[in-house]
C-alpha cells in the first residue's frame, strides 16, 4: 500500500474533483515512457525515495479498484505482466473463468491466446466494468491503438467474446480489415466523399441515386455515384468555378468531354522516379452514358413530378453518338484475346511448376517438423536452423533460419503453395469466376444419379454470382482429387468443416456463416482466404517459372484469365458454344464468344476455298509444267532489274513505266551500299538547281526539285533501316520450344 498512498498524495497536488480527473491533469497520464519520473522527483523533494516496483504495484491496485483508469494508449505503452491475473482476481474472476472455459484449450496455451486475455484485462482497466460489459467499440479502439503486428490478440479476443454471444447479431464476424469492411453507406455518404460545393446539385445527385438505388446492386450504385459526383460535377466545379446549373454552355460541355477522354496516371520509372503520363480513359464511354442517362431520367421524371424534378430539366451534354463504345469494345476484345493467346500455351508449365513447388514445400516442412528443436536440417539442398523453443501447441517450430540468417516460415510457404496448386487446378477444370471459387462450400459437392444407367456422378454446385444463376458442373477425377485434398486440409478433428462468414467486397456485406473450403487459420482465428491472397499465390508460382511477357516483364496471371483460357480451350476442342455458355453461366452466347480467343480458322479455310475455286476458272495452260525457255526468261527478267542505284521492283513481265527516271521511281529498291551514290546525286542536283535558278531555267528548276526530293526520301529510308538494325532486336512471338522448358524424362522431348 506504500505505492498507493504515495500516488494518491502526489495526485492531490493536481486540480480535480475525482482521482481520475487529477490523474488526467498530471504529467503521468500523457507520459507513456517514464511516467514515474515526475512522481519520483516529487517524492524526493518531500523526503521520500520511491522505486519503480513500488509505484507500479500501487498503480496496479488503483487500476483493479477502478479508482484510476489510464487510457488504452497508456496501457499499451506500459504493459504489465501482472495486469491480467490481478484484474481477474480483484475485478471479475467469474467473467475470466467463463471466458477461459469457452475457449478451445489449444488457443489458450499459445502466445497469441495469452496476449488476448491480456487485451481483455487492458480494456477493463481503461473502461471499467466487467468482462460482460466489453463492447465492439472497445475492441475497435484497441485495434487502432495496437499496430498491425500486435493486432492478432485483439482479433482473437473479439472472436472469443463473439462466440460467447456477448455482441449483437449485427456485429461483424471478425475485426480483420475492419476499416475496409465497414459495410454499405447510403447515397448521401457516397456523394459527400467528393465534397461538392454546389449544395443544390449535390442534393439533386443524392435524390437521383436514391431513386435508382432499389434497381441497382451496391457496387453499381457506388460506381454511378463516382461517375456523376466525381468524374462529372466535381470535375466541372474544379475546372469551371461558379457553375451551378445542369444547363452547360457549349464551351464548358466540350471542355469536359475532352478532359474525360483521358486520365493522368503516375508511373514508377526504372530509376525509381515517379512520372505522370496521360493516357486514354477506357471507361470514358461508360461515364458519358451515365451522365446522359442522368439527364434523360430527370427529364422523364419531371413529367410525373414537375415540382421535384422540373427545375433541373436541361439538354443533355452527351449525345447518343458520344456514347458509342463499339471501338472501345473491339479494342478491349483484342487486348483480352492477346492476353489469352499469350497465356494459353504456358498453362502446362504453370501446372507442373505448381505441383513441383507444393511437393518441395511439403518436403521442407516434413523434414523440419521431424527434426528436434535447436538442430540443423538440410533438405533439397537448403540448410535450416531450428529455434530452441517454440510456442506452438504441437511442439513444431514456427520459423526457421537459412544460412544467410533470413527468417522463413515454411508452414506459410507450404500453405501458399497448396492454395496456388488448388486454385490453378479448380479454375482450369471449371472456368468459374474468382468470387464463385471463394464461395465453394462443403455442401457444394453433390451426387446425381443418371436416369439411363443408374450411375452416380459427382457434381459441383456453383452458387449464384454475377448473373444470379445457379449451375451444376461435372466433377472429373482430377478435380475430385483437388477438392478431396482441400476438404481433408480444412476438416477439423470431429470431421466437420468450420462455418465462417465471408465478406462480399462488392456488396459490402457479411454473408451468413457456411462451411466454405477456402479458409485457413491465422493467429488463432479461422477466416476466409481473400482474393488478394489467391492472386499472390498464383503469381508467386508463375514467377517461379521464369516466363516473361512480350515486353520482357515477368508474366502475370489473374484468376479471370483461367476463365477465358477454359472457354477458349473448350471451344477449340469441339465443345459447342451454346453448351459452353451454360457451363460458364453467361446470359448471352455473344458473351461466351467474346471470351473465346479463337484463331481465325474459318477465315483461313474460306480463303483456301476461294483460291481453289479461282483455279478452276483460270486457263488450264497456266498450270502446266514450265519449259526451260520460260524459266530462262523468268530468271533473265530479274537479272535485268539490277541498276546502279539498287534493284528495280517492277512486276515480272512488265516494262519500265517511268522512263528509267530511277531516282523518282517508287519501286526502286536501294540498300545501304547505295547511300554514298545517292548523296553524290543529291549534291549534283543541288548544284544544277542553283545553276538553273541563276540562268532562270524555271522548267528545269521544277523537275530537278522533284528529283532532289526523291533522292532525299530514299536516303532517309536507308537511315531508318540502319537505325532499326542498331535498335534492340524483336524476336517475334515465342514458339513452344522457346517458351517452355524441357522436362527431363518427358515422352515428347520437343514439347
Amino acid at each position: 500500500m506504500v505505492g498507493v498512498r504515495l500516488i494518491l498524495a502526489w495526485l492531490e497536488t493536481f486540480p480535480g474533483d475525482t482521482w481520475q480527473q487529477r490523474w488526467n491533469a498530471s504529467p503521468a497520464a500523457a507520459a507513456y515512457a517514464g511516467w514515474t519520473d515526475p512522481l519520483v522527483k516529487w517524492g524526493r523533494a518531500n523526503g521520500r525515495k520511491p522505486g519503480f516496483p513500488t509505484l507500479s504495484a500501487g498503480l496496479l491496485v488503483l487500476n483493479c479498484a477502478d479508482i484510476i483508469r489510464p487510457d488504452l494508449h497508456w496501457l499499451a505503452k506500459n504493459p504489465s505482466g501482472n495486469l491480467r491475473p490481478a484484474m481477474a482476481t480483484a475485478r471479475d474472476l467469474q467473467g475470466f473463468t467463463r471466458l477461459e472455459l469457452s475457449v478451445p484449450p489449444g488457443e489458450l496455451t499459445t502466445k497469441t491466446g495469452s496476449q488476448a486475455l491480456k487485451v481483455v484485462a487492458q480494456v477493463l482497466a481503461a473502461k471499467g466494468g466487467l468482462v460482460r460489459d466489453i463492447t465492439v467499440g472497445d475492441l475497435l479502439e484497441m485495434v487502432q491503438v495496437k499496430n498491425r503486428h500486435a493486432s492478432p490478440p485483439v482479433r482473437l479476443a473479439y472472436k472469443w467474446l463473439l462466440d460467447q454471444g456477448q455482441f449483437p447479431a449485427e456485429a461483424p464476424s471478425t475485426l480483420n480489415h475492419a476499416k475496409s469492411r465497414a459495410g454499405q453507406v447510403g447515397p448521401a455518404a457516397l456523394v459527400d466523399r467528393y465534397h461538392l460545393r454546389c449544395k443544390p446539385v449535390r442534393d439533386l445527385i443524392v435524390a437521383y441515386l436514391t431513386e435508382r438505388q432499389p434497381a441497382l446492386d451496391y457496387n453499381s450504385l457506388k460506381l454511378l455515384s463516382h461517375h456523376l459526383a466525381c468524374l462529372f460535377w466535381s470535375d466541372l466545379e474544379r475546372n469551371h468555378p461558379g457553375v451551378d446549373n445542369l444547363r452547360l454552355q457549349p464551351e464548358i460541355r466540350d471542355a469536359w468531354k475532352s478532359r474525360i477522354a483521358v486520365k493522368t496516371v503516375r508511373k514508377c520509372l526504372p530509376d525509381g522516379t515517379i512520372s505522370e503520363v496521360t493516357e486514354p480513359r477506357r471507361s470514358a464511354p461508360s461515364v458519358k452514358m451515365s451522365v446522359r442517362a442522368f439527364y434523360l431520367d430527370v427529364a422523364q421524371w419531371a413529367l410525373d413530378e414537375p415540382q421535384r424534378w422540373g427545375l433541373w430539366v436541361a439538354p443533355s451534354p452527351v449525345s447518343e453518338a458520344d456514347c458509342t463504345s463499339k471501338k472501345a469494345e473491339q479494342e478491349q476484345k483484342a487486348r483480352a484475346d492477346q492476353r489469352t493467346r499469350e497465356r494459353l500455351p504456358i498453362l502446362p508449365v504453370l501446372i507442373r511448376t505448381a505441383e513441383q513447388r507444393l511437393k518441395e514445400a511439403k518436403a521442407r516442412l516434413s523434414a523440419v517438423d521431424a527434426a528436434p528443436l535447436g538442430s540443423t536440417v538440410t533438405v533439397l539442398g537448403e540448410t535450416f536452423t531450428l529455434p530452441r523453443t517454440t510456442s506452438r501447441p504441437d511442439g513444431h517450430p514456427g520459423h526457421v533460419h537459412d544460412p544467410n540468417g533470413k527468417q522463413r516460415n515454411l508452414r506459410a510457404e507450404e500453405r501458399i503453395a497448396f492454395i496456388a496448386w488448388a486454385t490453378i487446378e479448380i479454375l482450369r477444370h471449371t472456368g468459374i469466376r474468382a468470387e464463385e471459387l471463394l464461395e465453394i462450400g462443403h455442401h457444394s459437392i453433390i451426387s446425381y444419379k443418371l436416369p439411363s444407367t443408374g450411375e452416380i456422378v459427382p457434381l459441383l454446385q456453383i452458387a449464384p454470382s454475377k448473373t444470379d444463376k445457379e449451375r451444376l458442373l461435372l466433377i472429373n477425377p482430377e478435380l475430385a482429387d483437388v477438392l478431396s485434398a482441400i476438404i481433408t486440409r480444412v476438416r477439423q478433428s470431429d470431421g466437420t468443416i468450420p462455418a465462417i462468414s465471408i465478406y462480399d467486397m462488392h456488396e459490402k456485406t457479411w454473408n451468413d456463416p457456411r462451411p466454405v473450403l477456402y479458409q485457413w487459420a491465422v493467429s488463432g482465428e479461422t477466416r476466409a482466404i481473400s482474393s488478394n491472397s489467391v492472386r499472390k499465390a498464383i503469381n508467386e508460382t508463375l514467377a517461379a517459372t521464369g516466363l516473361m511477357d512480350k515486353d520482357g516483364d515477368p508474366l502475370r496471371v489473374q484468376p479471370h484469365d483461367f476463365r477465358r483460357i477454359f472457354i477458349t480451350d473448350a471451344i477449340l476442342n469441339g465443345l459447342p458454344p451454346h453448351i459452353a455458355q451454360i457451363i460458364a453461366g453467361h446470359d448471352s452466347i455473344n458473351t461466351t464468344m467474346g471470351y473465346a480467343a479463337i484463331y481465325p480458322a474459318d477465315a483461313i479455310e474460306a480463303h483456301r476455298s476461294f483460291i481453289a475455286r479461282r483455279r478452276k476458272i483460270r486457263p488450264s495452260e497456266e498450270y502446266r509444267a514450265v519449259t526451260s525457255e520460260e524459266w530462262e526468261e523468268f530468271l533473265g527478267h530479274f537479272e535485268r532489274r539490277k541498276l546502279g542505284l539498287g534493284s528495280c521492283g517492277r512486276a515480272y513481265g512488265t516494262d519500265c513505266a517511268h522512263e528509267h527516271a530511277c531516282v523518282r521511281c517508287p519501286v526502286l529498291i536501294v540498300g545501304p551500299d547505295e547511300k554514298p551514290r545517292l548523296e553524290q546525286i543529291r549534291e549534283n542536283l543541288t548544284v544544277r538547281i542553283s545553276e538553273a535558278e541563276r540562268e532562270d531555267w524555271l522548267g528545269d528548276v521544277e523537275q530537278l526539285a522533284v528529283s532532289l526530293d526523291a533522292a532525299g526520301e530514299k536516303i532517309a529510308q536507308i537511315d531508318a533501316r540502319l537505325e532499326r538494325k542498331r535498335s534492340p532486336i524483336l524476336l517475334g512471338i515465342p514458339t513452344f520450344d522457346k517458351i517452355l522448358p524441357r522436362v527431363a524424362g518427358s515422352p515428347d522431348d520437343r514439347f
